[in-house]
């Protein structure tokens, strides 16, 4: 294996019942080797392993979580003292706490924080020692809406992408009114534009509607916004490519995100695929939801 052919290291890590052991099992299956309830101290023994293996374990990934306890509080020194050796990423797996306290209520587990108090106070507490972590994570995912199966392909299509593109990006639109997605590195509001959902020959329809998008991209400034914000994602998702960030999502939001920001997403994207180097995917947070 050459210096440029350095391995790569996930650490996949987040809150207890976020989806993580599906992450591990999905990266599996794309042929990472994958090790479960790593202290943070056997990261290094890890890596070394790995390289004295050589090319047949190119790509490592360890789960490390607050199981490990005391020893949880040392991640983050631990990968920066990694980042020399070799491509090192943390993915942090989050959900809300209505969420996760309906999966441990289901499994009928408690959390590995609760001691005598609720699940609820394990969620809090575990929240608050990961805040740092999550943080400095390279790749946030909230799987509050996925379900185990939606959690694993969303995986492979991340991972299974990186072979074919410097920057997987994805441009995704919500709705302001369900909240703004917690994983967004970037936001744009289309509210300024007028809404198709007061005009009863559009309401029914949506933003993959081809009425719909005319009439989205038509409106006065909708066509200057495109042209505008393509021209300032150019240097930063350029500059992504030269920090070796692997994955951006783009969000853009308008008020139930059923008919502007869906028109307007399909148009961004459509334009950030002339951009060498990215590979872009497009996502619809809520559209259906209402």
């Amino acid at each position: 294996m050459t210096d440029g052919d350095r391995q790569e290291m996930l650490i996949v890590t987040g809150m207890s019942g976020a989806g993580r052991s599906t992450v591990a099992d999905a990266l599996e299956d794309l042929g990472w080797y994958v090790v479960d309830n790593l202290p943070p101290q056997m990261l290094r023994p890890l890596v070394d392993l790995a390289q004295r293996a050589g090319a047949s374990l190119p790509r490592i990934a360890a789960v490390v979580d607050i199981r490990g306890g005391t020893f949880f509080s040392e991640l983050q020194e631990m990968v920066e003292s990694l980042r020399a050796r070799v491509d090192v990423r943390v993915v942090f797996l989050d959900a809300n706490d209505a969420v996760l306290v309906r999966r441990f209520e289901s499994v009928r587990r408690p959390h590995p924080l609760q001691g005598d108090g609720t699940l609820l106070d394990g969620i809090t507490a575990e929240r608050a020692r990961l805040a740092e972590v999550r943080e400095s994570s390279d790749i946030i995912v909230d799987s509050s809406d996925l379900n185990i199966h939606q959690l694993a392909t969303l995986v492979t299509e991340t991972f299974a992408e990186e072979d074919r593109a410097g920057l997987r990006v994805i441009v995704q639109s919500f709705g302001f009114k369900y909240g703004l997605p917690p994983d967004a590195d970037l936001v744009a509001d289309a509210r300024f534009l007028p809404n198709p959902f007061w005009e009863p020959e559009l309401r029914a329809h949506t933003g993959e509607d081809p009425e719909v998008a005319e009439y989205v991209l038509d409106q006065p400034g909708a066509r200057e916004f495109l042209d505008a914000y393509v021209a300032a994602l150019r240097p930063v998702l350029e500059g992504y490519q030269r920090e070796n960030k692997r994955h951006a999502t783009i969000a853009l939001g308008c008020t139930g995100g059923k008919h502007r920001s869906v028109a307007l997403v399909r148009e961004l994207a459509a334009r950030l695929r002339s951009i060498p180097g990215l590979a872009v995917s497009i996502k619809h947070r809520d559209l259906g939801r209402e």
